[in-house]
């Protein structure tokens, strides 16, 4: 980790969030969640879509240079891919749902990190894609099983 720039070093630890001594996925998809609260006061609908896909394409290089210069894949550290995954777990409900049921934020960060944890329905897979590749895609699709439970309890429970 002390071989990378600080400024990739930045954007990798998700703002510094992923340097946490213990659980640093998890302070990173904090992080994401709390941010995401203000986001929804000035966001517009497909926000968070765009916000995850910018998340994810901006990130690759960097999540790669810091791989290189660190000597190892997928470190703990790098928690940037838990950000594009909770942005993109709260691009499938409503900016109105999250401001006006703010639980489902909540919700939205323990469905996420229940997907990125335990890793199932084939988000293992994703992580023996090649370098950023793999360490971006399995959070992408963790967020997309999170994003489809929080459309169902949106749909069938609001």
């Amino acid at each position: 980790m002390r071989k990378t720039d600080k400024f990739t070093l930045l954007v990798v630890t998700f703002f510094g969030s992923g340097l946490a001594k213990k659980a640093p996925g998890t302070f990173g998809s904090l992080l994401a969640t709390l941010l995401s609260w203000p986001l929804l006061f000035v966001s517009f609908p497909g926000c968070f879509a765009l916000l995850a896909v910018l998340t994810f394409f901006v990130a690759i290089p960097f999540v790669n240079k810091a791989m290189a210069d660190s000597q190892t894949e997928d470190p703990g550290w790098i928690v940037i891919d838990e950000a594009a995954g909770i942005f993109t777990a709260f691009a499938f409900v409503s900016p109105e749902t999250l401001t006006g049921d703010p639980w489902m934020l909540a919700l939205g960060f323990a469905l996420f990190r229940f997907f990125d944890i335990l890793k199932p329905l084939g988000i293992h897979r994703l992580e023996k894609l090649p370098r950023a590749w793999g360490v971006m895609a399995d959070d992408i699709l963790g967020g997309i099983y999170s994003g489809i439970c929080l459309l169902c309890v949106e749909r069938f429970l609001l």
